[in-house]
């Protein structure tokens, strides 16, 4: 197997369907994984499946990750159709921008609990399939998703999503270290400015000056997304854990 060959590994990845998760489902399925995607959105399963399905084998699973019981069925549901899981992606989440004075408590509240707490029950459901799959020289990868938003403070007063950024970074930590003993790795990619449903708005406003701030002078593409998840997936990440890893450009750490 090569060194960025995931042929034969079974992935997971939450909020698949869309944005960097899309990105991230292709690159491992085009790597050789068998690749599960959950939305809450069946005709968004749909079209991943009709989408990726022409590069491996991509199996969609509706899914509203928001609630403890879904994580749970999801957790379930691969169980019933795997013997093991051997990369959990925690892409699933949502944001929310407004001043601070008129910052809702009700948008605290469901930004931290997708972005935040999701990851952990999912991780906790999955263990016993990535304990499965996990081997000492080979382990299972947790990859959770995190921002730069969770590195820096951001421009925009989106208060609920950079704290659970920040956050997720912490998890990972913590968790890293609790399941390495266990041969499972726990990372954070943190994406800068990447074309997706998230940032869509923000990119049409300001693209271009966006763009112009980061020393490589763009914003994030798919193969770049695809391809630091392949990394962390592979044999090429094998020795990497409690990581956070700004995939920016260089926007976080030298701007």
């Amino acid at each position: 197997m090569g060194l960025f060959d995931v042929t034969g590994k079974v992935a997971v990845v939450t909020g698949g369907t869309s944005g960097i998760g899309l990105m991230i489902a292709r690159g491992l399925v085009e790597a050789g994984a068998t690749v599960y995607v959950s939305s809450r959105k069946p005709e968004g399963c749909v079209a991943a499946e009709e989408e990726l399905g022409r590069f491996g084998t991509v199996v969609g699973i509706p899914a509203d990750l928001s609630k403890e019981a879904e994580c749970l069925r999801l957790a379930d549901e691969l169980g019933r159709r795997e013997e093991k899981v051997h990369v959990l992606v925690n892409n699933a989440g949502a944001t929310w921008g407004a001043p601070l004075e008129e910052f809702p408590a009700q948008a605290w509240d469901k930004v931290l609990d997708l972005n935040l707490k999701t990851p952990f029950l999912l991780t906790r459901a999955f263990l016993p399939l990535l304990e499965k799959a996990g081997t000492a020289d080979d382990p299972a990868r947790v990859i959770n998703i995190g921002s730069i938003d969770g590195i820096r403070v951001p421009e925009l007063p989106n208060y609920s999503y950079s704290a659970s950024k920040a956050g997720v970074h912490q998890l990972t930590r913590v968790l890293a270290r609790d399941l390495g003993p266990r041969h499972i790795t726990v990372n954070a990619v943190a994406p800068g400015p990447f074309e997706s449903r998230m940032m869509r708005a923000t990119l049409e406003a300001a693209g271009d000056a966006i763009a112009a701030a980061s020393p490589l002078g763009r914003i994030g593409r798919p193969d770049d997304m695809a391809g630091i998840a392949v990394f962390l997936a592979s044999r090429a990440g094998a020795f990497v854990t409690g990581a956070v890893i700004p995939v920016d450009g260089g926007i976080a750490t030298t701007t």
